[in-house]
């Protein structure tokens, strides 16, 4: 197989790829994944006999990871800390957990003559990502895999770990941001969106539940993931099982709460988080069964009653958060979030906001959910 040379990705994939301890001889780079922040790409190496092995290469986002050599430092301990938790379990370490490849001169990152942040992974092959749940088996063995993140996580020092972007779950931070950029209004978009500002404005209230919890001390610093969406679960190509999370930029201290909130907002939506059409967004009640008793499976014993109340709200919550970035975006001019058309982030924050109001209506039926988990396993 030839060296691809047919493909400009606006840097040398090769020259780039040159600097890790990758095996083999480069071949080809190609976009990788539909990420929003980083800039991924797969790249294929030939080693002995042909055989051809794949890496991930990605380079940061340094406009919104503002200290990149911090979030390096995270990711390193934290997947070390798996690989040797889920060695002990006698698990796969090369597969359950991410895998950094280290550059050239041993280090865990390569910082261009450009001042560009680049990193290498062992791409883990026969398994890959979703945007949306394929059956409610996937959502369930999905929530497996996010409990069980918590529970090897849970003996690890949460504060020890650097805020890679600060207040990133702080929902009334997220609040404050939202008005500052409505009354500023740079791009006069506001006078489009006026149900979904006074939609927000109304819940100010709720967005800062969690932080009251976790300020009072009744729930309790974890190591969280902060970005649960399904593409960033990776599911075994043959089995189904949930076979690790990716993309731990956002690895800080938090709440599982967090982590299950998010999970929900992405998976059990009816719909893509920038469907156009808001009467095609609801919240699916049997996915969001599936998942949370996948996620409960896994990480129901190290959970107090506190978390365990507050699990259904933490999903309203943080879709809420999300609906309230994606407007704050749009209000700003697009500065965060990679769209493909104009009023694109306005899209998306309309969707969130319909899973919101969906979310009101079944919040019986979600705590039933939670009920029911607990009455069953209980001694």
């Amino acid at each position: 197989m030839g060296v691809d040379r047919s493909m400009d990705l606006g840097f040398d994939p090769a020259k780039t790829a040159a600097k890790f301890a990758f095996d083999g001889v480069f071949l080809k780079a190609v976009p990788h994944g539909q990420g929003h922040i980083n800039d991924t790409y797969t790249v294929y190496h030939e080693g002995e006999r042909g055989r051809v092995k794949r890496y991930i290469l990605q380079r940061i986002n340094t406009g919104v990871f503002k200290k990149p050599d911090l979030l390096m430092d995270n990711m390193v301990r934290v997947t070390e800390h798996l690989r040797k938790r889920i060695t002990a379990c006698g698990g796969d370490p090369g597969r359950e957990a991410l895998n950094l490849i280290p550059t050239r001169d041993g280090q865990a990152f390569y910082k261009s003559p450009e001042g560009e942040y680049w990193r290498g992974f062992l791409f883990i092959e026969n398994a890959r990502t979703y945007e949306r749940a394929v059956d409610p088996g996937h959502m369930r063995n999905a929530g497996k895999a996010v409990g069980r993140f918590q529970e090897l996580l849970a003996d690890f020092p949460a504060e020890s770990l650097h805020e890679t972007i600060p207040g990133f779950h702080d929902t009334p931070k997220r609040f404050k941001a939202f008005l500052r950029a409505l009354e500023e209004d740079t791009k006069n978009r506001a006078k489009d969106a006026r149900a979904e500002i006074e939609f927000i404005e109304s819940r100010a209230d709720d967005t800062r539940v969690l932080t009251d919890l976790i300020m009072r001390k009744e729930l309790p610093l974890e190591v969280t993931h902060n970005d649960t969406k399904l593409g960033n679960i990776m599911i075994d190509d043959v089995t189904g099982e949930g076979v690790c999370l990716v993309d731990l930029d956002t690895v800080m201290p938090g709440t599982a709460l967090y982590d299950f909130g998010d999970a929900i907002r992405s998976g059990a939506s009816s719909a893509l988080e920038d469907e156009q059409d808001p009467d095609r967004v609801w919240m699916d009640l049997e996915l969001y069964k599936e998942f949370t008793e996948g996620f409960l499976s896994a990480a129901y014993g190290s959970l107090n009653a506190t978390e365990l109340e507050y699990l259904p709200f933490s999903a309203k919550l943080m879709t809420l958060e999300q609906g309230i970035r994606f407007l704050t975006d749009y209000l700003n001019g697009d500065t965060y979030y990679k769209i493909k058309y104009e009023d694109h982030n306005l899209v998306r924050a309309r969707t969130q906001l319909r899973l919101v109001r969906d979310m009101e209506q079944k919040a019986d039926h979600m705590e039933q959910v939670v009920k029911g988990f607990i009455s069953n396993n209980q001694l």
